[in-house]
């Protein structure tokens, strides 16, 4: 990338407050090296990880690395046979707990962020040097006496001795001989020995050693013989206690030492990882997304495919906050060079600055303040051309800065490039800056180099409105405020409207007129259509908003009718329903008393009993041709006479028959549907006119599961009104279970069950015949049955 273009677009800003995002030095250190790349894989994943960390802190936003160290010059130092002070070690501590606890962590969320995980995985955890280090230091770093036992028996060694030492000292203190010579009751220190201060006029009073004397030199500290050999001890314990503190501390920078790989390797990828988090952040305080990448190659490119087209949407410049105003453009479909005019201060260099930043931020794999419909291609290189860098040293003028950028720019431009250049020919007579700014745009434009040029020249709009592969557009200019919009139109070239903003900032009015007095008829025709145009736009976008509007109330109407006819129709299925589910009732319940009816005529031939059965008929047949068992008018058309051979419809099932036989008795008709016959009603079928097909459905016949039947049913003990219902039910059973002949015993007794049987049996459709069993089936007391 160029590195002056990289400055100019102001991305070492966004790294510096990326940055602030991160939680240690090193994934700081990552992200203010991090450069806008041209390898589509590579910008791809790191969008993708960037996209990951924001779906990370959605689910749990207090996702974090925890307490972590750059420790990669403290494990090699270790590594080299240093040892290590212990706030180091405690340091590494802290610093493996955070490499274990997020590689935990993204372990659990691997499905969520396999990505991330991808990083975390190379972590390797060190527990045992952690646990060691937790084992031997407190977090203040001191050495626990936990950390050896050896350490131990030193200290509480000399625990008893300086306990014992300062007894004696006390004992010494309080006799009446010495309280006379000391300048005061206490016990003090001095290198290391435990001494007594005495008065200096009567030091001659005490045998000991001095080991001090006070700065006025009227105390010294006097250490008793009867003590100087406790306190040898305790120098002694001392010193040993320091060389097992030492030692517990070189092992343990030996065993950091000795994973400085895995140390280095886990904190590479924690500040990847915690890279990725500060892209997240940062997405989350400036509102943005990643953009969709669209691979191209260069050849696409050269032959200017779709595949090279850069949109925008919604855009908003990341360096200026909440003041920032959406930009969408879109181009390199149908053209390559966009020529942007406009009033001023109306936002042709933020607009410049934005696409060109938002790429580069894109090529680094950042997020960006825009839509998710924004797309981008990768560009091998951003060139910028934009502000003015004088320099009274170098002798370098506005226009020499822009020439020399210029120079820079053809020379390393590539098809591949984007390239932005902001009030291009300016600073220099008007007519040659015109004509070398078109030259320009007509180098880029013969090279397929995609540009965006700002400009106030006039002939430039001329030009990019009659040249193929250039098209114009303009920044809004509010008419009737005289103020920029901000926004872009394609299509249209803008008036600069100096005059206008001048006044509007506060120039005297008569100047600005005797300066509109100046200008040639053209150029005031020019401005005064141009404004025309945004009038008349103006107009164009109030009628589609309010063609919107009416738009939206009509499909909001739209929905809200279909959602009540779709109720009506569910109220109108379920009242359908409801009826026929009556009708179904009732219909059982008339059949059950044809049953019971039926039942009670086999059981007695009483008068009164055959009255009763056929006063239950009359009622069944007078219901049965009352109204509710009637088709209303309207449900079906006039039918048609059904004769064998027609074709017809079978409503229920939705199929398409061939008549073969009706029976006017049962009032039913047989069908030749495919290979299947059926017998149906005739009232549930309707002639298909002319033998026009009807689409029917294919019919499956499901045959449940045969179960194990036996030969024989023992009717013995029965009610007479359960002999029919078990009959029934077992000879069905019996049928479907592939059984030719059973067995019924119904006994002898009175003969009622008996005759009940075989009347039954005797009108049955799946009885073939049937006969008295014979002596050694049972007699009189069994029926044989042929099925």
């Amino acid at each position: 990338m160029d590195e002056k273009s990289l400055e100019i677009l102001e991305f070492p800003e966004i790294r510096r407050r990326l940055a602030e995002q991160t939680s240690f030095s090193t994934s700081r250190e990552l992200v203010l090296g991090l450069k806008p790349l041209a390898d589509y894989e590579t910008i791809s994943l790191r969008l993708k990880q960037s996209a990951e960390a924001r779906h990370l802190l959605s689910l749990n936003p207090g996702f974090t690395i925890g307490q972590a160290s750059d420790i990669r010059e403290i494990a090699r130092a270790a590594a080299l046979g240093k040892v290590l002070e212990p706030l180091s070690l405690i340091e590494c501590r802290q610093t493996l707990a955070a490499l274990r606890l997020v590689r935990g962590n993204l372990s659990a969320m691997s499905k969520e962020a396999p990505l991330l995980w991808n990083i975390a995985q190379d972590i390797t955890g060190l527990p045992e040097v952690e646990k060691d280090i937790d084992r031997c230091l407190s977090p203040d770093g001191e050495v626990l006496d936990r950390a050896s036992k050896n350490l131990a028996g030193i200290r509480r060694q000399l625990g008893e001795v300086r306990q014992t030492l300062r007894e004696r000292l006390e004992t010494l203190i309080r006799a009446p001989e010495t309280q006379k010579i000391i300048q005061e009751p206490i016990i003090t220190e001095r290198e290391g020995r435990y001494v007594i201060p005495v008065k200096t006029e009567l030091r001659k009073g005490i045998e000991g050693i001095t080991h001090d004397v006070s700065n006025t030199g009227a105390t010294v500290f006097v250490e008793p013989v009867a003590t100087i050999e406790l306190g040898n001890t305790v120098r002694e314990l001392v010193s040993e206690e320091k060389r097992e503190v030492e030692r517990i501390l070189r092992s343990l920078s030996m065993s950091v030492g000795d994973h400085e790989a895995e140390i280095a390797a886990g904190i590479s990828r924690l500040a990847e990882l915690d890279m990725a988090l500060a892209k997240a952040k940062y997405a989350r305080a400036v509102r943005a997304s990643e953009p969709e990448l669209i691979h191209s190659t260069l050849s696409e490119r050269v032959e200017n495919s779709p595949a090279t087209f850069i949109k925008l949407v919604n855009a908003r410049h990341p360096l200026l906050g909440q003041k920032a105003v959406p930009l969408s453009i879109e181009m390199g479909r149908d053209f390559s060079t966009l020529v942007i005019t406009g009033p001023n201060t109306g936002g042709k260099t933020v607009a410049l600055k934005t696409i060109g930043l938002l790429i580069l931020m894109t090529q680094a794999g950042l997020p960006i303040p825009a839509s998710p419909e924004t797309s981008f291609p990768v560009f091998d290189s951003v060139f910028a051309d934009i502000g003015d860098e004088q320099s009274v040293e170098q002798t370098l003028s506005s226009f020499s800065w822009h020439v020399s950028n210029l120079v820079r720019i053809i020379k390393n431009a590539t098809a591949g490039s984007l390239v932005l250049l902001d009030e291009l020919g300016k600073s220099t007579d008007p007519a040659e800056g015109s004509a070398l700014a078109r030259a320009v745009l007509l180098h880029f434009l013969s090279s397929r180099i995609l540009t965006v040029a700002t400009t106030h020249y006039g002939d430039l709009k001329v030009f990019a409105h009659t040249t193929p592969g250039m098209q114009n557009a303009s920044f809004d200019f509010d008419p009737a405020t005289f103020t920029p919009t901000y926004h872009l139109t394609l299509g249209i070239p803008g008036g600069s409207n100096a005059l206008v903003t001048a006044e509007h900032l506060g120039l005297p009015p008569e100047i600005v007129s005797q300066a509109r007095s100046m200008l040639s008829r053209t150029a005031l025709a020019l401005e005064a259509t141009l404004a025309d145009i945004m009038t008349e736009k103006e107009k164009i976008k109030a009628v589609r908003e309010q063609l919107e509007k009416e738009k939206e109330a009509a499909e909001a109407e739209k929905a809200s009718l279909q959602s009540r006819l779709n109720q009506l129709k569910i109220d109108e299925r379920r009242i359908i329903q409801d009826a026929r589910d009556t009708i179904i009732r009732e219909a059982a319940e008339l059949q059950k008393q044809i049953r019971q009816a039926n039942s009670e005529l086999r059981k007695t031939k009483s008068r009164q009993t055959i009255d009763s059965a056929r006063k239950t008929l009359a009622d069944m047949q007078t219901r049965l041709s009352s109204e509710a068992w009637q088709l209303k008018a309207g449900e079906t058309e006039a039918s048609q006479p059904i004769s064998v051979g027609d074709t017809v419809y079978l409503r229920a099932n939705d199929i398409t028959g061939t008549v073969l036989s009706i029976s006017e008795q049962t009032n039913e008709v047989e069908l030749l549907s495919g290979r299947m016959k059926l017998k149906v009603g005739l009232n549930s079928v309707e002639k298909v006119p002319g033998g026009t097909a009807v689409p029917s459905k294919a019919v499956r016949i499901t045959r449940p599961a045969l179960k194990t039947v036996p030969a024989e049913l023992d009717l013995r003990g029965k009610r007479a009104d359960e002999v029919e219902v078990l009959l029934d039910s077992y000879l069905n059973d019996a049928a479907l279970s592939n059984l030719n002949e059973v067995l019924i015993i119904h006994g002898v007794a009175t003969g009622t069950v008996r005759q009940i049987t075989r009347d039954f049996l005797a009108s049955h459709p799946l009885v073939k015949a049937f006969r008295p069993g014979q002596r050694s089936e049972g007699g009189e007391g069994t029926t044989v049955v042929r099925l």
